[in-house]
């Protein structure tokens, strides 16, 4: 009899996701063209290194989850070894910091330079 019984939903879903911020952004050549593949580094503020790398999709579009509550990261593009195909290099543009408050969503932009 209890197999036939329906199971609460959410009473102890160990699937469930803890709450999160996101950082959203687009890697952009000085033309304003997405980049694709290009290795973006976040690190919160008060540290040296980066936390988590990515990398940027076909459309020069990448997302972080970062821990929820008041923070403030950095962004920003390493173009070390990135080859365009039309063989000009590139140069990482400037840092971009983010401020998280909660569980929000920061969109970003990361413009690179000749």
């Amino acid at each position: 009899m209890a197999l036939l019984l329906p199971v609460k939903a959410g009473a102890s879903d160990p699937k469930k996701k803890e709450p999160y911020a996101l950082i959203y952004g687009t890697v952009w050549d000085p033309d304003g063209h997405p980049l694709y593949a290009v290795k973006v580094k976040v690190r919160r503020a008060e540290d040296k290194k980066a936390r988590w790398e990515l990398y940027s999709n076909h459309t020069g579009e990448f997302a972080q989850r970062v821990p929820t509550g008041k923070a403030d990261y950095v962004v920003w593009a390493d173009v070390k070894g990135y080859k365009l195909p039309s063989g000009k290099t590139l140069k990482p543009g400037s840092e971009v910091t983010v401020h998280i408050d909660g569980d929000e969503r920061a969109d970003i932009g990361l413009h690179l330079d000749w």
